[in-house]
């Protein structure tokens, strides 16, 4: 079985590369210089000439609050392109099966909570990742879309909030748990005895390890085809992957202060925007199917911190 990995440089593409190197999987890769997903006539030949059986979606321009507040043509465009034109020349080519990887901000700011994959399209989105999260849900149309013109077995999985080795730290452009851990950490080799947060700190998030998901994508890609249609509906086609628990980001600074070694104090500034007030997914149905998250916050975070120590000379820096 021959697997295209779409993005396999970046956190989550990296974090499933690993899992399908230890499994002696043959993978195709290209890095981004040479095989620019946004662009058509190259994916299509790249396609046609590669020929993979399976693919997997992992390509995404991605970030935090900033980011998407500042870059939303960005955002959305380019993450339409890739999705369209990996997609569709997957199709094209005769690709077996498709896994796209999608994201929490696919549902309503005031969806029920926790929030079943049926609550998608049930009411507006949250309006600082809007463009985004609007490109995810082309992506889970598409594959669905595909699947019902054309038979094809394209899936989706959608992530709650990722973190963990293969991160973006940057000051202004990361999420949320990356951004806390690079300023409590600088806080610390500067000596400062205060760090102020972005908004009230009452906002709720669910966290999930970077190497749970990729863990749950190729558990996604084994489950029989019979088995994974039982689970979805024709126009809900998509499952939730996440860890069923959540914590307040004032908790989450706090937990990373104490990662850190921060003995400060913890100031949040409420006129910053806080996003939507709370993200918990349903994860019942991937449970249904045997597959529950294995690693726990504080352990990832301790890991996390020491991947960041370990390697903060080489971050991304946009």
């Amino acid at each position: 079985m021959r697997i295209f990995l779409a993005g396999h440089q970046g956190m989550v593409g990296s974090a499933i590369l690993r899992r399908l190197s230890a499994n002696g999987a043959d993978v195709i890769t290209r890095e981004r210089a040479a095989l620019n997903l946004r662009d058509q006539a190259a994916v299509r030949r790249f396609m046609q000439a590669e020929r993979p059986d399976q693919v997997i979606l992992a390509a995404a321009r991605v970030g935090g609050i900033h980011a998407n507040a500042t870059r939303p043509a960005e955002f959305l465009y380019e993450n339409l392109m890739i999705e369209a034109n990996v997609i569709h020349q997957a199709h094209a080519a005769g690709v077996r099966r498709l896994l796209f990887l999608g994201s929490s901000c696919i549902y309503p700011r005031a969806a029920k909570q926790p929030m079943p994959e049926e609550a998608l399209l049930s009411g507006a989105l949250e309006p600082t990742n809007e463009p985004y999260a609007i490109a995810k849900i082309a992506g889970i149309k598409l594959c669905e879309s595909y699947n019902r013109q054309h038979g094809t077995d394209f899936r989706a999985l959608m992530p709650t909030n990722l973190y963990g080795p293969g991160d973006n730290f940057h000051p202004e452009n990361s999420h949320v748990l990356p951004g806390l851990l690079r300023r409590f950490h600088e806080a610390v080799l500067r000596g400062e005895d205060e760090v102020t947060i972005w908004g009230s700190g009452s906002p709720l998030r669910e966290f999930l390890h970077v190497d749970d998901l990729a863990e749950a994508a190729l558990f996604a890609m084994a489950v029989p085809a019979e088995v994974w249609r039982a689970q979805v509906q024709s126009m809900c086609s998509h499952i939730n992957v996440g860890t069923g628990s959540e914590i307040s980001i004032a908790e989450l600074a706090r937990m990373i202060a104490g990662v850190t070694g921060f003995a400060g104090r913890i100031v949040f500034d409420p006129t910053r925007p806080d996003g939507a007030p709370r993200k918990l997914l349903d994860v019942s149905r991937l449970a249904g199917m045997g597959w529950r998250a294995r690693i726990a916050l504080p352990d990832g975070l301790a890991q996390t911190y020491r991947w960041y120590c370990d390697n903060q000379h080489g971050l991304r820096q946009s």
